[in-house]
Order: structure tokens, then sequence, then C-alpha cells
């Protein structure tokens, strides 16, 4: 396999390794409370850690088919998030204070929410592009 694509699956390993090891900071070092949402945010980010770190070292190109689907469902969940915390009034429909900001950062303009957005975008990215450099045929979205 390429080299490249190994890197990126290196890196997309040290991005969910970082986004996992902030949030369990955030929970047992600062004692934070996570929400509902957090946890479900969690709940996808947790196994990419494991994941994307086989897959780098076994050389499985293939894996962006595993990480894509937890990477888009955290990005809308984190998305969803950053919406309720934004949106004066908003309401959240899965229980818990996910419309509350307990740690903000630079001022407010980064949360913990938008922190597991970036982390869960950027890992969407990684997982596209290695996708396409993976690709066995000129059409790479046919199984």
């Amino acid at each position: 396999m390429n080299d490249s694509i190994r890197a990126m699956l290196a890196v997309g390993t040290l991005v969910a390794l970082g986004a996992t090891a902030g949030s369990l900071y955030f929970s047992l070092g600062l004692g934070l409370t996570p929400c509902d949402l957090c946890w479900y945010q969690r709940i996808l980010m947790y196994p990419l850690v494991v994941v994307l770190g086989v897959a780098a070292v076994e050389d499985r190109g293939g894996v962006w088919k595993t990480v894509l689907p937890l990477s888009l469902g955290g990005a809308a969940l984190a998305g969803y998030h950053t919406y309720l915390q934004i949106t004066p009034g908003a309401t959240c429909t899965v229980g818990g204070p996910c419309t509350s900001i307990q740690y903000p950062m630079l001022d407010g303009l980064l949360t913990i929410p938008r922190l597991s957005l970036v982390a869960f975008v950027l890992l969407t990215l990684l997982s596209i592009v290695v996708g396409w450099y993976n690709k066995p045929s000129d059409n790479m979205w046919v199984a």
C-alpha cells in the first residue's frame, strides 16, 4: 500500500486519540459531567482510535468504509450539539444539559462540542481521501 495512505491513517489515529484523551480529561481531570449527546459522540469516537490504529499498522486502506459512517454520525451529532448551544432557547431533544456550555475556550469560540465537530470533520475528510487513494477501480463507491 501507499505510504501516504498509511501516514493518513496514522494522522487519523492521532486525531481520534487526541479527541478521546481530551474528552477523558474534561470528565475525569476537570470533573465535568458529560451530557447525553457527549456520551453518544464518545461512543462513535473511542473505537476509531483502535480501528484507525490497527489499520495504520496493518496497512488496511479499506478501513475508510468503517471510519466514514462513524465519523459522519459523530459529525452530525456534534453539529446538532453545537447548534443547540448557539441557538437561544433551544431545547435538547435527547435529554441532559446539552445546551449548557461547561468549559468555553478562546472567549467562547471553542466549546467541547465544537472541538468534537472539528475532530469528526477531520476524520471524515481523511477517510474520504483514503478511500479515494485506495480505490481498486475508477469508481471507488461501487462495492
